[in-house]
């Protein structure tokens, strides 16, 4: 420590006392996180290994762990894996396009929210169960109604973010396009949408959610394939590591597909300061 002139203590600098500076300490996982999961594991092994948990209404993580690489070695879990993806990709494609476009006219013109904005979020609250009903009607039940059930999960979040985010677009950096001279076109692609590029990609890893969560829905009506398909027929057989197997694919998806979008946006929001 040094007294300055003003008579307030200051910190001496390590560079100038020739001490060598510190090196920024990486900060790990903290393995804290882990105590509660693993304690939750340990007492479900304990209480069906002590009769406690009849294995009728939930088997073993053991159990679950040996049905788990048995239905991989079978080929049935791939096969299930392949054909819920594809399910999901394609609902994915066409919900995203659907949700960015709307709220891309919503969120740029007044008469676009006017038109746009009141069905959507009409839409927007009704359960996915409830319209089950009509897409069979409208779609039988192939894969189109599979696919429009994960669409709708998808597009309501992107169109929500998407709107939200270029209405919010900072004022003075528009104000400050318009004084250099860009046109309309540019402001849009230069100063709105970068804008917004973080509201949306928090809308992107809503709607993969959601993605998921809808395909689980649609995989009940009547599907002969996917992971769904594999839930509901180890259930008919009262095999509850076969679904619980299931739920956990299911949910290990949802991490991964975070985990990209994550990925991807730190990569395209470099430029934001942390």
């Amino acid at each position: 420590m040094s007294v300055s002139t003003t008579g307030v203590l200051t910190r001496a600098d390590p560079a100038a006392s020739g001490a060598p500076p510190r090196r920024a300490r990486r900060r790990l996982p903290s393995l804290r996180r882990w105590i509660s999961p693993v304690a939750l594991l340990v007492a479900w092994q304990v209480a069906s290994a002590t009769g406690a948990l009849s294995p009728d209404k939930l088997s073993s993580p053991w159990t679950v762990l040996q049905s788990g690489i048995e239905v991989a070695r079978t080929g049935e879990l791939g096969d299930a894996f392949v054909v819920s993806l594809a399910r999901v990709g394609a609902g994915f494609a066409l919900g995203a396009a659907v949700g960015v476009v709307l709220g891309i006219v919503a969120g740029l013109s007044r008469w676009g929210e006017a038109l746009v904005d009141p069905p959507v979020q009409m839409l927007r609250t009704l359960p996915f169960l409830g319209l089950i009903p009509l897409f069979i009607l409208w779609f039988g039940i192939g894969e189109e109604t599979k696919i429009v059930l994960v669409a709708l999960g998808v597009a309501f979040p992107l169109y929500l973010n998407v709107h939200s985010g270029i209405r919010t677009a900072d004022e003075r950096l528009v104000e400050a396009s318009r004084a250099l001279g860009f046109t309309r076109a540019e402001r849009l692609w230069h100063v709105v949408l970068p804008g917004a590029l973080p509201q949306a990609l928090v809308g992107l890893r809503q709607s993969l959610g959601l993605a998921w969560l809808a395909l689980i829905v649609g995989e009940t009506v009547n599907a002969d394939a996917g992971i769904g398909y594999l839930i509901n027929n180890a259930r008919e057989f009262l095999r509850t590591d076969v679904v619980v197997v299931g739920l956990i694919v299911y949910a290990v998806l949802g991490l991964v597909t975070d985990a990209l979008v994550r990925l991807l946006e730190r990569r395209a929001l470099r430029w934001r300061a942390r």
